[in-house]
């Protein structure tokens, strides 16, 4: 899967990139990814990458010209058809785990990452094929929203995890949230793990890790709860 990233700040994408798995995944050959500096886009002497809203209102807004061009760069480039180009943003579709298997799909995923009040509307209605929040939040800016969606599409890709059977197990993909899970020692300051765990009785311990994410589901998100039971 080749990857790319269109931001003003690349240090903070490369410094996440460049660590633990993702890393690993670049070596293996499982992913490529490449940073487009917006500055490097922009119109001389001055640079701006961006300017006032028209229409007045507070805060700047990312200029169009410097996204399209470092677009057209990634485009005449890259071939594949199977893309998706992510504008991570407050006002997208609330980005979750059936989105990631979504994206897994793709050859290709190029982000976007908007700063300010944003970017610039032609951008999103011309180039935009995903819009994504990762929750009711704001931030200071679309790398760390671009990061979390790549991480999450990343591991879901054949080889990227020592044992991909560990992520078919993870929160949401049931529509529960997961268990809990200890390790050795099974003793530590007085501190015991369950002794359904040391029981050696597999179907027991299938039996509790059920109720525990059915419990903690109920407790944690009713939102969830209420689709498993619909389910289920």
């Amino acid at each position: 899967m080749e990857i790319f990233f269109i931001t003003p700040f690349p240090e903070t994408v490369i410094s996440f990139m460049e660590n633990s798995m993702i890393k690993k995944a670049k070596e293996k050959g499982l992913i490529s990814y490449k940073i487009l500096n917006l500055f490097d886009y922009a119109n001389p002497p001055h640079y701006n990458i961006d300017d006032y809203p028209f229409g007045g209102g507070k805060g700047m807004v990312m200029k169009p010209e410097p996204i399209f061009r470092a677009f057209n760069d990634i485009k005449s480039s890259v071939k594949k058809t199977d893309r998706s180009i992510i504008y991570p943003s407050p006002d997208g579709k609330i980005f979750n785990q059936a989105e990631a298997k979504k994206l897994k799909k793709n050859d290709c995923l190029i982000f976007i990452c908007g700063h300010y009040k944003g970017v610039d509307q032609r951008v999103r209605d011309n180039l935009v094929t995903q819009e994504y929040s990762i929750g009711d939040y704001v931030i200071t800016g679309g790398e760390l929203s671009s990061l979390v969606i790549a991480d999450s599409v990343i591991r879901l890709i054949p080889g990227v995890l020592n044992n991909i059977e560990s992520a078919e197990t993870d929160s949401f993909e049931s529509n529960l949230l997961d268990c809990e899970y200890y390790t050795r020692p099974d003793r530590y300051r007085d501190l015991k793990v369950p002794e359904v765990l040391l029981s050696g009785h597999h179907k027991k311990i299938e039996e509790w890790k059920l109720n525990l994410k059915k419990e903690k589901t109920k407790k944690n998100r009713p939102d969830l709860w209420s689709k498993y039971n619909n389910e289920n």
